[in-house]
């Protein structure tokens, strides 16, 4: 598979934070010894920017394969460039059974899986609803689920546009949970509820003590 090479992966990761994050007022990283150093593991984080991705890897001690947008791959060098990276494709919107069965594949081969469990990016003031395809991974896998705050990048390159102001990236990684420790409900219904809030509270509780304040956003 690709993105095994961890020598051009730790350069890429070393180039960004330096080049970059090193020029817009720096990145840190908080408590990276709540991610599990082997096995699989759904790393979990709030998703307000472009930059979070790359964030979240420099971040991490751990290599990450991650979930992108189809329409990225498309671009020549850059759809190369993430894809020598670990990335995989995901049709937004879609029932995507290949990159769920990929994403299920990857976490049972003990890999560490980069996903944002809101979908969409969000405005920085707010955490949206949770999709059911997270709760539906960590079922089947039963992998820890690292819950990710992260403050800085939507003040870095807010959504919407390509550039903002110089600050500090935060990002602060949670201790690790299963599926099966927050599933306590009578019906797979209400699991699956349980396991949404326990992530989302958990990612919001993350941001605060980093700084960032989130409201969660509910659907009417």
């Amino acid at each position: 598979m690709s993105g095994r090479h961890p020598t051009w992966y730790a350069f890429i990761r070393w180039l960004i934070k330096t080049a970059y994050f090193g020029t817009h007022g720096g990145i840190r990283s908080v408590d990276p010894e709540n991610m599990p150093k082997t096995g699989g593991v759904l790393v979990a984080p709030v998703h307000i920017s472009h930059l979070d991705p790359p964030a979240v890897a420099i971040g991490s001690r751990r290599r990450l394969r991650f979930m992108a947008k189809d329409e990225l791959f498309n671009h020549k060098l850059f759809g190369a460039l993430i894809n020598s990276l670990g990335a995989f494709p995901v049709r937004r919107g879609d029932a995507d059974t290949e990159s769920i069965r990929t994403t299920i594949a990857l976490l049972e081969e003990g890999e560490a899986v980069l996903i944002f469990p809101e979908g969409t990016r969000g405005d920085g003031e707010h955490i949206q609803e949770l999709s059911r395809g997270v709760a539906m991974l960590a079922k089947r896998t039963n992998v820890p689920v690292v819950p990710v705050g992260i403050v800085g990048t939507n003040i870095i390159m807010p959504r919407g546009k390509k550039s903002g102001s110089k600050h500090l990236t935060i990002i602060a990684f949670g201790k690790p949970f299963t599926y099966s420790e927050i599933a306590t409900g009578a019906t797979e219904k209400e699991n699956r509820e349980l396991f949404s809030v326990a992530l989302q509270q958990k990612i919001v509780q993350l941001c605060a003590e980093n700084g960032m304040s989130l409201k969660i956003e509910k659907k009417d």
